[in-house]
């Protein structure tokens, strides 16, 4: 089994899944029924042992709360990341309408995630069917995150970091919005999983996390709450209050990813 062969499959699933269309009983109104969440995956691979995800224990990366990938599965070789791009129309959708997530993008969010479970599951499937152990961290049950609980007094944070792991992998680096820029953008949604497979790692394109970002502050512009700036970034409580507003108005889905559209950013390197 090499990376050809998962890519290969992740990419049929992909295209293929039902569940990566939305039907008409779970669409939010008729404009969204058939459209299609995710384009094309790009994947990245990892070393287990690459010293990056022992640096993210850090307190000026995540904490020592991270998890690395043998603390996972002790016998790990491999990282995989993966990239889900939004599709044109979830893109479009969040571009025309300005001040609130736009019926598509919260599909993407909500059901766009849902999805990227599957994926996961399924890529972990095939691999354990192989004879490969092997888990997906951000569904394992000692996964935590704390953006809302109090397990950990740090917030905003979780022990295994989906974009941080993509960066270590290879995938993109950060930008102003925290988001991770890869080569088909920063909209669109991550996933990863471990396994005791050896597959050759990728070499990371970059060493400074924030080398793909331009600074050009256009993110900072399309934030409908202000709370992107060009000095200290993202504050992450000024975002989590908005997105738990549009919770409320869109129950039971949420969302924003104003800071994802038109910028240039959005579906490239810029």
């Amino acid at each position: 089994m090499d990376k050809q062969y998962l890519i290969k499959i992740a990419e049929d699933f992909v295209e293929n899944s039902e569940d990566n269309y939305i039907s008409k009983e779970i669409a939010i109104s008729e404009n969204v029924v058939g459209m299609k969440i995710f384009g094309t995956p790009i994947f990245a691979f990892g070393s287990a042992d690459d010293e990056y995800f022992t640096l993210l224990k850090q307190p000026s990366a995540i904490g020592e709360h991270f998890m690395v990938p043998k603390e996972w599965l002790p016998q790990s070789r491999t990282v995989i990341s993966f990239f889900l791009p939004f599709s044109e129309a979830v893109k479009m959708g969040n571009r025309m309408e300005k001040s609130w997530p736009s019926e598509e993008w919260l599909h993407g969010r909500i059901e766009g995630q849902a999805f990227v479970n599957k994926l996961c599951m399924n890529l972990k499937f095939v691999l354990t069917n192989a004879g490969y152990c092997s888990l997906v961290p951000a569904l394992d049950e000692r996964f935590w995150s704390n953006n809302h609980s109090t397990q950990h007094k740090t917030k905003f944070t979780s022990n295994w970091s989906e974009r941080h792991v993509a960066f270590v992998c290879g995938l993109g680096t950060f930008g102003l919005s925290k988001g991770l820029i890869t080569p088909k953008g920063v909209a669109g949604r991550f996933g990863s999983i471990i396994t005791e497979l050896y597959l050759s790692p990728d070499k990371r394109e970059y060493k400074n996390i924030y080398e793909y970002c331009s600074m050009c502050g256009k993110c900072v512009k399309k934030c409908p709450v202000n709370a992107i700036t060009i000095e200290n970034g993202k504050n992450h409580h000024i975002c989590s209050v908005f997105l738990d507003i549009t919770s409320e108005k869109y129950k039971p889905r949420y969302g924003c990813g104003k800071c994802q559209v038109e910028v240039p950013c959005e579906s490239r390197i810029p």
